[in-house]
């Protein structure tokens, strides 16, 4: 990527083809060669910051020719060749192996030469480091803006600090030295026939004001049971990595960060779906995610942040890089969302049925209570609404995080969503059975979501052009959003719909309005808004449809869900088992493959957890996803001991503490009827 010197401006990140190693919270990011350019989404981040532009690796002065690339698990080989410096032509007998690997807090890019000549070589070897503290959100907009580093050599090492955040870098068989804001890392390798020679670059971060660490120890995850479907094993393998990749803790246990490259943090409306998701592989991830947004539940009402008693967080931040909108300073904590609280219920209640044990269950009773208080003073006009906060606007309310008028009208005060809507009668009901288990009343509760059924029939359901089926809002006036979204699939399974609806959503969504053959598109193609590339108006992603094959499963529509479950199996094969965050809504008679979406965040949480719900709708009864005796498969945590058991839940509590990784596997078994 090219830097528009003349304006000071980056190119728009495009980080959807990126090659990406990744240990949360730190990621290398390049082309798939190897190389960094000069773009926003290349380079070693760490949280929410970038340390590191690019590395480059030259030989006698020159960048090398890449030729092959190897990924495996823990590292990435580029297989390269060096150029004539006289000639400028590829040397083939004199190759150069580039080896990276990344660590949380930290990478090593190994580079070795080797010497296929008949006589020696010698060559001047050198890594060049270009440092840059940039905070993320800065990157994201195509603007960077690092803050003042002070680069020192001590000893061997480069040191690179801002007062707070510090990067060091070193070598084995280098000479470290600092040419400007670059750190060089050079060796005089003189090479024998059929002989190699070899250094280092070592970069080591660290980063006090990050409220969270990595999840690294325990045993790597296992490869899934092969189910005879190729592109579904190969997605079941890479999502299965690509989770334990993005394992954080900030205390209370593990849970998965949003994504790479952006939201490399808690956001708890991806991390409390991913989880959902990955239920049938075990409880014990959802435990880590609850606990963690339960010590910060909200306890008092902070309009800068949106904090208010029972809501539960929507975003972790290092400090004030993300503004929720231009000219708006952002706060480390961001509460402004209607969803992540119901789906915070949601999620104890599914994991309790899951098998987490009712004593811990019980351990969050309180912030249950709270959540439901919450809950309900945000329904008094019968819905629950999605307000507008002073300095905050509706960005972020819903999954649909910047609808910007492209589907809400601008300047409305509240808005009632029909996803979330949904969301609350299945908390409603989930909270019911949780209540009578604990031994309070939970038939208030199922009142509550029986009157929110009523109004929701008597006001959602619209019909144009001779379809009938549920607005996708109503404004603050009550007034229905007569569009047909992607969103009335995860209606279905909620209690919210009768049986009879659920049939005429489901049908709706194989209609080839939403039908992309590669996934439900965001907006159907008759709304005068749809586009393939917008985000929300047009666009796929994954998790949506995800969603809505769980609930098909749970309503006993498998051969729906089945069919939804192919398009996605498709995609996901297309690109390769790694399903992006987002991809464009083009149908398969428009393109033989999905497009890809220049924006998608690349390795992304709940993209990854949607190969459960598609491995259970396409495997059914003979091959689904069950636990192998006792042992948990979702084991972001390894089995606790008297001197590992969580931290005590704490609102407001920041402590971290480390946390080892046990096994995720995806087995054949039987799957009980929905």
């Amino acid at each position: 990527m090219s830097v528009e010197s003349a304006r000071g401006v980056l190119r728009p990140p495009l980080p959807h083809d990126d090659l990406v190693a990744l240990a949360a919270p730190t990621q290398a990011r390049s082309e798939q060669d190897g190389t960094m350019a000069a773009g926003a989404s290349h380079g070693l981040f760490h949280g929410d910051w970038r340390y590191a532009s690019r590395i480059d690796v030259l030989v006698d002065g020159l960048p090398v020719e890449s030729i092959a690339t190897a990924e495996e698990r823990d590292w990435t080989l580029f297989r390269c060749i060096a150029i004539e410096p006289g000639s400028g032509r590829p040397a083939p007998r004199v190759a150069v192996e580039r080896m990276r690997q990344v660590h949380s807090g930290g990478m090593v890019e190994r580079v070795t030469l080797v010497n296929g000549r008949e006589e020696p070589i010698e060559a001047l070897v050198e890594l060049v480091c270009h440092v840059e503290l940039a905070p993320v959100a800065s990157l994201r907009a195509g603007s960077p803006e690092p803050v003042a580093v002070a680069l020192e050599l001590e000893g061997d090492e480069a040191i690179a600090t801002d007062g707070s955040r510090t990067l060091r870098a070193s070598s084995r068989g280098g000479h470290v030295r600092i040419e400007g804001s670059r750190v060089v890392v050079s060796h005089r390798a003189r090479v024998a026939p059929g002989d190699w020679s070899g250094i280092t670059l070592e970069l080591d971060v660290a980063d006090p004001t990050l409220p969270m660490h990595g999840v690294t120890d325990g045993l790597p995850c296992e490869a899934p049971l092969p189910t005879g479907r190729r592109a579904l094993d190969r997605w079941a393998t890479r999502a299965v990595d690509d989770l334990e990749s993005l394992l954080l803790d900030a205390g209370h246990g593990a849970f998965p960060a949003a994504g790479a490259p952006w939201h490399m943090t808690m956001v708890a409306r991806d991390a409390l779906i991913a989880c959902r998701l990955l239920l049938p592989l075990g409880a014990q991830l959802a435990e880590g995610t609850l606990r963690t947004l339960a010590a910060r539940q909200g306890v008092q009402v902070d309009p800068a942040t949106g904090e208010e008693p029972g809501r539960i967080l929507q975003e972790m931040r290092q400090g004030a890089t993300d503004p929720v909108r231009p000219g708006v300073e952002a706060h480390p904590v961001y509460a402004g969302s209607v969803d992540a609280t119901p789906l915070w219920i949601v999620l104890l209640h599914d994991a309790w049925q899951a098998g987490l044990p009712l004593e811990t269950v019980r351990e969050l009773r309180t912030a249950l209570h709270a959540a439901l208080s919450w809950m309900d003073a945000r329904s008094s006009s019968g819905f629950l609404a999605c307000p507008e906060e002073p300095g905050m606007g509706i960005a972020g309310k819903g999954w649909q995080e910047d609808p910007h008028g492209l589907r809400f009208r601008p300047g409305e005060a509240s808005i009632a969503t029909a996803q979330v809507q949904a969301l609350a009668c299945r908390a409603a009901m989930g909270a019911a059975r949780l209540l009578d288990a604990l031994g309070d009343d939970g038939d208030p509760w199922r009142a509550w979501a029986e009157r929110l059924r009523t109004r929701f029939r008597e006001r959602f359901w619209v019909e144009r052009r001779g379809t009938r089926f549920p607005a996708m809002a109503l404004d603050a006036r009550g007034r229905p959003f007569e569009t047909l979204a992607s969103d009335i699939g995860q209606l279905i399974g909620t209690t919210l719909l009768s049986r009879a609806e659920e049939v005429v959503v489901a049908r709706l969504l194989l209609d080839e309005r939403l039908s992309s053959g590669f996934g439900l598109r965001s907006m159907s193609t008759d709304d005068e808004r749809y586009w393939p590339l917008a985000h929300y108006c047009g666009a796929i992603w994954p998790h949506d449809t995800a969603i809505a094959i769980e609930g098909l499963l749970r309503a006993g529509l498998a051969d729906e869900a089945r069919a939804l479950a192919e398009q996605l199996e498709r995609a996901a094969d297309a690109f390769d088992g790694r399903m992006p965050e987002v991809y464009a809504g083009y149908g398969i008679d428009e393109a033989p493959a999905p497009v890809p979406h220049p924006s998608a965040g690349s390795l992304q949480a709940w993209s990854a957890a949607s190969v459960v719900p598609v491995h259970a709708a396409l495997a059914g009864r003979s091959s689904a996803l069950q636990p192998i005796g006792a042992e948990p498969l979702l084991a972001a945590l390894a089995p606790r001991s008297a001197t590992s058991a969580p931290e005590p839940v704490q609102i407001n509590a920041t402590r971290a503490r480390p946390h080892a990784r046990a096994h995720l596997r995806l087995v054949t078994g039987s799957v009980p009827a929905p």
